[in-house]
């Protein structure tokens, strides 16, 4: 059995293009981003893998160093589930819950860090993983925290393309363009995103960005 986490790569797509990502030149969070799209875009196969490992790592540390920092235990959170979307099949759940418990932590210590974009990550992640007895994967729970994430950012990129991507994924594609046409007509949105909202919502088979 395999599973993909390619929502949480293009939700750092997202917040890496979109103002929530705004940080001053000696944040910690700008080399962390910038070794994501390294990691991402300059490797493939194991280098990839140990790529994201080792940045992974760093964002913990990171995040660690700043605890009170809940847009840096996020992005520790985004690395960690992008490298289990490198790593795949079931070796990478463990990589998951770990992503999946920061999220919650970050969800008690600020909600709205990100613009909610814990709430779409965590989202992302319950309706990509499998369901007991694999994982933790739940549709319920997915649509509840992408709703969330849509009541506190209703325009932004991030929440109306994973809300579509979720609602492609259950088959509701009438519901799915509704909101994947938001993402597409964003100012800010990725080309990937783009490609992806483009497709879906022209009712072209749709496929999950790189």
């Amino acid at each position: 059995m395999s599973f993909s986490l390619n929502s949480a790569t293009s939700c750092a797509i997202a917040l890496l293009l979109g103002s929530s990502c705004v940080a001053a030149a000696d944040d910690a969070l700008i080399p962390i981003q910038q070794q994501w799209a390294v990691c991402q875009y300059q490797q493939t196969g194991k280098a990839k893998e140990s790529c994201l490992e080792t940045l992974s790592s760093q964002a913990d540390q990171a995040s660690a160093k700043e605890a009170f920092r809940t847009d840096l235990l996020i992005w520790s959170a985004i690395v960690k589930s992008t490298w289990a979307g490198a790593k795949g099949g079931l070796d990478a759940l463990g990589l998951v819950k770990e992503a999946k418990a920061k999220l919650e932590i970050a969800l008690k210590q600020d909600p709205k860090a990100l613009e909610g974009s814990a709430y779409t990550s965590l989202g992302s992640l319950y309706y990509q993983v499998p369901g007991w007895p694999v994982g933790f994967g739940d549709d319920e729970k997915a649509e509840e925290l992408l709703k969330q994430a849509l009541a506190l950012n209703p325009a932004g990129i991030d929440p109306n393309f994973f809300y579509g991507d979720f609602l492609l994924d259950q088959g509701r594609k009438a519901e799915a363009k509704t909101y994947l046409d938001k993402a597409l007509a964003a100012p800010a949105a990725s080309w990937q995103i783009r490609a992806v909202a483009s497709k879906s919502a022209t009712g072209s088979p749709s496929y999950k960005s790189p």
